[in-house]
């Protein structure tokens, strides 16, 4: 019996089709994030009431002009790196936690811009008036209880499976957090051990209650080249710089604050043995774009901007990024830094590609998403 032509093209049609689909099905990923940290990580839940007092007007154009077209309550230009990850993994942007008619389902950030890793008391105890964002990562963590215990989840001992249910498909960003600690306590008698000590302390402690809580899949975002910013350079004598340019005291503080993190979490790594632990290192990935500027595009390592063309590297305190006497660049994809603090979306965007698909995630972001492709 001979078989009709159109059903054998038909039948090697769905063979190819079956094909083509094992070989490019998406591996099974996260369906939601939940993300914590300062400024670098907000994606809304500060206002420039609550904001870092020298940066309080990004509720005002020209914040979010390159992507949103509009402000966003975002201290950049676009978008950040948290939001590279939603759409790295064709999740939507995620909603600030203060947003309460937002949809929480695909995950919620809690990070508040001007935060501390240190509780807002301390700042307040030794009189650093700069610390005028009360929120910190204990806030932070309080309102991710809230939403925890929303999903049924208090812990993951008490309430095993709803915490499981929560964590399962679920990746936590720890956002780069203690780099406000630092500037706060700048010219007080508060030296900067004490701060490492409290900040450092504070962190792997927050770390470590939501891994105890069940969290599976965390990566955790050391701090930048925080030398490297605008108003640190604008801020210090010019005989305090490094090999990159940038100013030495500040970014050896930011780099021996990571070192020791980096310790805590692979202690974190053997008591949780079952949970796996990025380390996103933001200190090498911004200093390989200072060595690098040229040939990823940017041409202005130093210069603000969004600034007065007035002060040194386009910075003035006195006209900053948002207020009626700043103005912005033409060639903003050329910029690293977008305000003086903050940094533009150009910069972002290669930060992200640095630690989704290159070198200074450790272990590799890959690897992450291997290991949850690979959970029951």
């Amino acid at each position: 019996m001979s078989i009709p032509s159109t059903t054998v093209a038909l039948f090697f049609l769905l063979l190819l089709l079956l094909t083509l689909g094992s070989g490019n099905r998406s591996p099974r990923s996260f369906n939601r994030i939940y993300a914590f940290g300062d400024s670098y990580t907000d994606t809304g839940n500060t206002a420039s009431a609550t904001g870092p007092s020298a940066f309080r007007y990004v509720s005002n154009p020209p914040y979010g002009r390159t992507f949103f077209h509009r402000p966003t309550n975002r201290y950049s230009d676009g978008r950040l790196v948290i939001d590279f990850v939603a759409e790295s993994l064709s999740l939507p942007y995620l909603p600030p936690y203060l947003n309460r008619k937002a949809n929480t389902s695909v995950g919620i950030n809690y990070a508040v811009a001007g935060s501390t890793a240190i509780r807002h008391a301390f700042f307040v105890k030794n009189n650093l008036t700069l610390a005028i964002t009360p929120q910190s990562l204990q806030t932070q963590l309080t309102w991710f209880n809230k939403t925890l215990e929303g999903l049924k989840c208090k812990s993951a001992i008490s309430t095993p499976k709803e915490c499981a249910a929560v964590f399962r498909d679920a990746l936590i960003w720890a956002g780069e957090i203690g780099a406000n600690d630092y500037a706060y306590t700048v010219g007080s008698t508060v030296s900067g051990e004490t701060i490492q000590r409290r900040a450092i302390r504070s962190v792997t402690g927050f770390l470590e209650t939501l891994l105890k809580k069940g969290a599976k899949y965390m990566v955790v975002q050391g701090l930048p080249t925080t030398g490297c910013l605008t108003l640190a350079m604008y801020l210090s004598p010019e005989f305090d710089r490094d090999d990159i340019g940038c100013v030495a005291t500040v970014n050896n503080q930011s780099y021996i604050h990571n070192t020791i993190l980096q310790t805590n979490i692979q202690n974190l790594r053997r008591r949780f043995p079952k949970a796996v632990i990025v380390y996103a290192d933001y200190w090498n990935a911004y200093r390989s774009v200072m060595k690098n500027g040229s040939k990823l595009g940017f041409h202005e390592l130093y210069k603000v901007c969004c600034g007065s063309s007035g002060g040194p590297y386009n910075f003035d305190l006195s006209a900053i990024c948002g207020s009626k006497s700043a103005s912005s660049c033409q060639n903003l994809s050329q910029y690293v830094n977008w305000d003086g603090v903050h940094l533009t979306e150009g910069m972002y965007k290669v930060v992200s590609d640095m630690f989704l698909s290159g070198p200074f995630t450790h272990p590799p972001f890959k690897y992450l998403l291997k290991s949850k492709q690979n959970s029951p």
